[in-house]
C-alpha cells in the first residue's frame, strides 16, 4: 500500500474544535456505530454462543465453533513457538509492575484510633475479572501484563482474557505465554463488542465476570460504555494518545520519534506537540516527514498523523499547560528546561513522563507503570488502571465504651435534626442514667 503524503496540522491559536471533540464537551448522542454495537451487545445477551460465533465469522472471518476457549495444550505449544528473549521481557515487565502494585496494595490498608474509636481500612479482592486484550491482525501481549498482573496481586481468583483470533483462528503465541506467566485462569478467542457483551452477561462457554478492564478500539469502548449500567468497567480507554509539551531546549528528533511511536498504534491514534518555539515545531515536522518515509508501519503512521496529528505553537508555556489540562491526554511527555518542576502543572493526564529519557514507548512495556489509561478527555475524571481497580475497600470499626460515650450526645443531636430520633436512642440507650 502506497504511503499517503504527510500533511500535519500546525496552528498558532488554541484549537478549540479539538477541545470540543473531547469529554466533557463532546456530543454524547447515538450514532451509527452505537446502533451497530448495541445490536451486537443485545444479540450476545439473548443468543449467547450462537451470536459469538456469528459475529466472529463476520468481523474476524474465522469459524471458532467448538474452540471458543483456548485449551491448555495450545498454551503448552505456544511456549515452543516463543523465543527466550521474549519470555524474559514479559517476566521483567511483570516483575516491575507487580512490585509497583504490591507497594500500592499495602498502602490501601491502614488503621487509626480517634478517641477510643478504632478504624481499620480493609480490602477484599473482587471475585472475577474480565480482561480485554486487543489482537487479531496485531498482537499485544503487553496488554496482558497490564491487565492481569494487578488483578493477581490484588488476589482475584478468576482472571479471564478475551482476545480476537487471528486469520486462522489462532491466538498469538506470545499473548498465550504472557497470559500463562502472569496467571490468567481462562482465555477465550473472542474479540470486539461481542467479547465485552459475553464477559458482562455470560454465554454457555463464558461465565460472566464482576468487572471488565482493558483497552480496545472505539467499538470495544462503546460496548464497555453500554454494559457499564449492569457490570462495572475500569474506564473508557479508546485509541492511544500522546501529547508532548516542549520548549526550545528539547531535542526535536526525540520528539519526532515519540510521536511516531504513538501514531504507529492505529490510524485513530493522536500525536500532539505543544511548544512555544516555532523553530522547534518546524524541525519536528521536517523530521516526521523524513523518518516516516520507510518504516514498517509507515502507512498507519502517516494516516494517523494526517488525520489526528497536531502541532500547536502557543504564545508561552502558561498557555501551553492550560491547553494540556483542557485536552486531558492519555500520555504527556514534558521536555522543558524545568521538566520536573513543570510536571506538577499537569492535573488531568493519565500518565506524565518527565524528560528525554522517559519515552512513552518504554512506559508501554517495561517501566513498571500501567499503559491502560483514560483517553478522549476522560483523564479529567478517571485514573490509570491500578491494583485498586481489583479490590473493594471497607472499614472495620470498634468503639470502646468511653469512645462511644464521647460521641453519643452528637449522635443524638444530629439524629434529631434529621428526624431520626431512634438513632440517638440506640446510642444513648447504652448508657442508662
Amino acid at each position: 500500500m502506497k504511503n499517503p503524503p504527510l500533511s500535519i496540522c500546525k496552528v498558532n491559536e488554541t484549537p478549540q474544535y479539538i477541545l470540543d471533540s473531547r469529554w466533557p464537551r463532546s456530543v454524547r448522542g447515538r450514532n451509527v456505530m452505537d446502533t451497530d454495537v448495541s445490536e451486537i451487545v443485545e444479540s450476545v445477551r439473548c443468543e449467547g454462543d450462537t451470536a459469538l460465533l456469528r459475529f466472529t465469522k463476520i468481523y474476524d472471518q474465522v469459524d471458532i465453533s467448538g474452540r471458543i476457549r483456548v485449551k491448555d495444550t495450545e498454551i503448552k505449544l505456544a511456549y515452543k513457538l516463543v523465543n527466550q528473549d521474549a519470555m524474559d521481557a514479559i517476566c521483567e515487565s511483570k516483575k516491575r509492575l507487580a512490585h509497583h502494585y504490591e507497594v500500592g496494595l499495602a498502602r490501601l490498608q491502614y488503621g487509626i484510633t480517634i478517641e477510643g474509636v478504632g478504624i481499620r481500612n480493609a480490602i477484599a479482592p473482587l471475585r472475577s475479572i474480565g480482561c480485554y486484550v486487543p489482537g487479531g491482525s496485531a498482537a499485544y501481549p503487553s496488554s496482558v501484563v497490564m491487565s492481569v498482573v494487578p488483578a493477581i496481586v490484588a488476589g482475584v481468583s478468576r482472571v479471564v482474557i478475551c482476545t480476537p483470533p487471528g486469520p486462522n483462528g489462532e491466538i498469538d503465541p506470545l499473548t498465550l505465554v504472557a497470559a500463562d506467566i502472569c496467571g490468567a485462569t481462562e482465555i477465550y478467542r473472542v474479540g470486539g463488542a461481542q467479547a465485552i457483551a459475553a464477559l458482562a452477561y455470560g454465554t454457555s462457554s463464558i461465565n460472566p465476570v464482576d468487572k471488565i478492564v482493558g483497552p480496545g478500539n472505539r467499538y470495544v469502548t462503546a460496548a464497555k460504555r453500554m454494559v457499564s449500567i449492569d457490570v462495572p468497567v475500569d474506564m473508557l480507554a479508546g485509541p492511544s494518545e500522546l501529547l508532548v509539551i516542549a520548549d526550545k531546549s528539547a531535542n526535536p528528533r526525540l520528539i519526532a520519534l515519540d510521536l511516531i511511536s504513538q501514531a504507529e498504534h492505529d490510524p485513530d491514534a493522536k500525536a500532539v506537540l505543544v511548544t512555544d518555539s516555532d523553530a522547534l515545531a518546524d524541525n519536528v515536522i521536517r523530521l516526521l516527514q523524513e523518518i516516516t518515509l520507510n518504516l514498517p508501519r509507515s502507512w498507519t503512521i502517516r494516516q494517523s498523523l494526517n488525520d489526528n496529528g497536531l502541532v500547536y505553537v502557543c504564545s508561552n508555556l502558561v498557555e501551553g499547560f492550560n491547553f494540556v489540562n483542557q485536552y486531558a491526554p492519555e500520555h504527556v511527555e514534558i521536555m522543558t528546561i524545568n521538566a520536573r518542576f513543570d510536571a506538577d502543572k499537569i492535573k488531568t493526564a493519565g500518565l506524565v513522563l518527565i524528560g528525554g529519557y522517559s519515552p512513552v514507548a518504554a512506559s508501554d512495556y517495561c517501566l513498571g507503570v500501567n499503559h491502560v489509561l483514560p483517553t478522549g478527555g476522560y483523564g479529567n475524571v478517571y485514573s490509570h488502571l491500578s491494583v485498586a481497580d481489583f479490590v473493594r475497600t471497607y472499614a472495620i470499626v470498634e468503639c470502646t465504651e468511653n469512645g462511644l460515650r464521647k460521641v453519643s450526645d452528637n449522635v443524638q443531636i444530629l439524629s434529631e435534626c434529621e428526624g431520626l430520633p431512634s438513632h440517638g436512642s440506640a446510642t444513648k440507650g447504652r448508657f442508662p442514667k
